[in-house]
This record gives C-alpha cells, structure tokens and sequence, in this order.
C-alpha cells in the first residue's frame, strides 16, 4: 500500500481504502497535494491488515509474531532485510506459528539497503526493526507513503535522525497515521497504574530520579565466525552491520539501543525531556577488535526544567552488581517506579492481577491495531524521538566530558549515518566505508572525553 490518489468523484471508505490502496503508488508531491481530511485511515472490523516487516532479526521477528497476534485480519504479505539467512530463518519460525497469515509470494521478498521502500509499498502497516540507525531514513519513507507504522527503539542515533523523525511524526499527524513505538513500559498495566499516581501528586512534588540499565554484554559476532560463516573475507561495512551493537551509526552505543528504556521512563515521570546532561563514561573492562567503539559504562546527571535531577547508569561489565530500575524521589515519599510500590504518605503496591495486566509486547501492538481499526487518534513517534534523543545527549556529555544543553545538542545536527547506502546496489553500498575503521592493530578508536567535540 502506498499513498493513494483519490478520485475527485468519491469519497475513500475505510474498507476502500485497504481494498484500492495496495493497488497504486504515489509520490509525496502529489501526496502533499491533497487535503488531509481526504485521507481515511480507520480499518473496519473484517478488513485484512497487510503488514510489512522490514529487519527480520530477533526483535523484528518478535514484533511480527506479536502484529499477527492481534486479531484473524491481519497477514504478512512483505518483508525486507540485507541478510538472506535471517530472512528465512525469520519466514519459517513465523510461518510455523501463523500458517494462514505470512502469505510471502517470493517477488515480496526484498533484499538490500533500499529494500524498506520495495516493502513499504506492499502494505497497509510496516513494522521498521533493522538496527536502529536507519530508523530514521525508513520512518520518514513510511510516512511519505502514507502508511502505518510500528517501529522498534531507539527511533534516532544521532541529531539529524532526531530531526527527521520529528517532521515525520507531524506529517504523521496530518496524514492520520498510527505510529507505534516500542518502549513497551507506556503499555504495562503496572507502569500505567504508578505513573497515575505520580502525575497525581502522592510522591508530592518529585526532586530527583534514578534510572539504571546495568547488566551484561548482550551478544557479540566476532570478524572471524562471521568469515568462517560466509566463507570468505568481509568488508568492513558488511562486518560492522553484522555486528551492529558496537558501532555508533547503527547503534548509538547501548545507552541508547538498551538504556532508552529507563530513560524514556523519567522523561514519562516528569512530562518532558532533560535539558541537559554532563556525565563520564568509557571502556575499561570490554575490550578487542570484535568490541568496535562504543563503552562499557556510562554515569550521567539529567537536568529537567523544574531543576529535578535524574542519575543515570548504564554499564556492560562482568562480576558487578546488576540493576535495571527507575526510582523517584519526592516530598511525600519514594517510589520504585519500575517495582510499582510507593513508601510515604500514601503507601502502594501495585497487586498484579493476571486478567488484567497482558504481556506489554503484545499490549502495545493490541493498542496499535485497535487505533487503526477505530480510527482513533495515536502516535508515539514525538515522546519515542524525545526519549532516543535523551539518550543521545547522555552519549555526547559522556564521550565529550562536557555539560551539553539540549539546544546546543541540537544545533550540532550530528550526523552519522553512512551517506547514500540505499542509493546505490548493494554491491556497491557494502563497499563504502563507515564512519570508524579499525587502525593497523585492528581496534577502533574510542571517544576521549575531554578531546572528543561530541560523539
């Protein structure tokens, strides 16, 4: 499905638009051309939903599961991703748990750095979950045809993602699109019924938060499984987008790809986004050629408007004590946010009661579809590009050493995506040579803080 030209005669019907729309591709001028109120974007109750699922590795196969999850009319007519095994590893562990709904035809199956668009094109709703530096550039496709979208975190590594996905989420909102996003929190019973009570004033006024995401390295894919894998030498480009997590282009280092997660949390708790963070960081324990060039721990101070402060940490070492919470301090009492418990004034524990409180992953995309099929009001692109950018100043405090505002963060327009990789065939695009290469010793080099401008 792509953006559809509506004849002056009729009216688009929500099931004319699901049925006609898959037929006939637009470009954005003409789509800019027409009013926003001719664009109709509900889904009657016995219309089939197509999907598109664009990064088919274990988060996107994860989401693709939980979309087909939601109800009889749905299906997955298209998918995208630049590795061929994971494609159909992907389309055989979903088509084993959802036979009549992964209807794949071979001619819908793209390959390449520009494939996003090809799937796009196939469907009413993309779920974009590639690594997450080119979220940005296939957001703002989806919007530009006019579709649906659920798209994994963080939604930006950088300033000039940021920026993108701010326009798109408004051009979104005039289209009346449903944009999802999965910070999952904003859709677990627990976390909805605590941030109630919070936004209620029985903390009382809120001085100071916590966020931790401590823990261990998740996974890493050394240069030399890869070869022995592919059975041949790899390009630099190739290896870094299969070991993806410890590069910042795709990235953003893991306080932004893990971290978000918290942080996303106490901007929800105080209703906005820092603005501004200093903090320290680096790579003491987690190092070799195979750890790229993002750190092991990050320690950084959020400032907020009202002059609240969040401390966050964030740390990737063996033999530590682990933590992933977020706490909030305030005049009446604490709250372990993440525990659902409050202590002061007025005490509280969130009692789980298992009808009520659904899995959050498939939460999130039950919220989704039921907007889509209502044709209610929904997008979380702004606060999930306010939370990714969150992340994103605590990276440039840390690998600068410096205090960062919000506005000079955003006036660097920090830019680190690969230029022009899904200009050119593939062929070409693994060829062309990322932002960090390894030096003569095959390591990367890592940012300096106090040498480093921003990062």
């Amino acid at each position: 499905m792509s953006n559809l030209i509506v004849p002056a005669s009729g009216p688009v019907t929500r099931r004319s638009f699901f049925s006609t729309s898959t037929k006939f591709a637009a470009g954005a001028a003409a789509l800019s051309t027409l009013p926003v109120e001719r664009f109709v974007h509900g889904a009657s109750p016995g219309d089939t939903i197509k999907i598109a699922l664009v990064g088919m590795g274990g988060r996107g196969s994860g989401a693709a599961d939980q979309a087909l999850s939601t109800g009889e009319s749905v299906k997955l007519v298209a998918v995208a991703d630049v590795h061929k095994d994971r494609m159909d590893g992907s389309l055989a562990q979903l088509g084993s748990k959802h036979k009549n709904k992964v209807q794949v035809k071979d001619e819908n199956k793209f390959m390449g750095f520009d494939a996003y668009k090809k799937a796009i094109a196939q469907a009413d709703l993309v779920i974009l979950a590639t690594p997450p530096g080119f979220r940005p550039m296939q957001f703002e496709e989806a919007v530009r045809q006019g579709k649906h979208v659920f798209m994994e975190k963080p939604v930006c590594v950088d300033v000039a993602g940021y920026k993108k996905v701010i326009a798109a989420a408004a051009e979104a909102k005039k289209k009346n699109l449903k944009v999802g996003v999965g910070l999952q929190r904003h859709h677990q019973l627990g976390y909805l019924e605590t941030m109630k009570r919070l936004h209620d004033g029985e903390l009382g006024e809120i001085q100071a938060m916590r966020a931790y995401w401590n823990g261990n390295t998740p996974w890493v894919k050394t240069r030399a499984s890869l070869e022995q894998q592919y059975g041949r030498k790899l390009t630099e480009l190739e290896y870094q987008m299969r070991n993806w997590y410890y590069f910042v282009w795709v990235c953003g280092d893991h306080i932004c790809e893990q971290h978000i997660h918290n942080l996303d949390v106490i901007n929800w708790v105080k209703r906005g986004h820092p603005v501004k963070a200093r903090g320290n960081g680096g790579c003491e324990t987690r190092k070799g050629p195979d750890y790229g060039e993002i750190f092991d721990h990050h320690v950084v101070e959020f400032t907020y408007e009202d002059g609240s402060v969040c401390f966050s940490q964030c740390r990737h070492q063996l033999g530590c004590w682990n933590d992933v919470s977020e706490h909030a301090i305030g005049t009446k009492g604490v709250c372990n946010i993440s525990g659902h418990t409050i202590r002061g004034e007025k005490s509280w524990r969130f009692r789980d009661d298992a009808k009520k409180a659904k899995n959050p992953y498939q939460q999130e995309h039950d919220d989704l579809f039921a907007a889509i099929r209502n044709d209610t009001p929904y997008n979380e692109a702004e606060y999930g590009a306010n939370s990714s950018m969150t992340s994103v100043l605590g990276r440039m405090a840390t690998y600068s050493g410096k205090e960062i505002t919000w506005d000079k963060a955003l006036e660097s327009n920090l830019d680190t995506m690969v230029k022009g990789i899904d200009q050119v065939p593939w062929e070409q695009a693994i060829r062309l040579t990322p932002p960090s290469v390894p030096g003569s010793d095959g390591m990367y080099k890592l940012a300096v803080p106090g040498k480093t401008t921003f990062g």
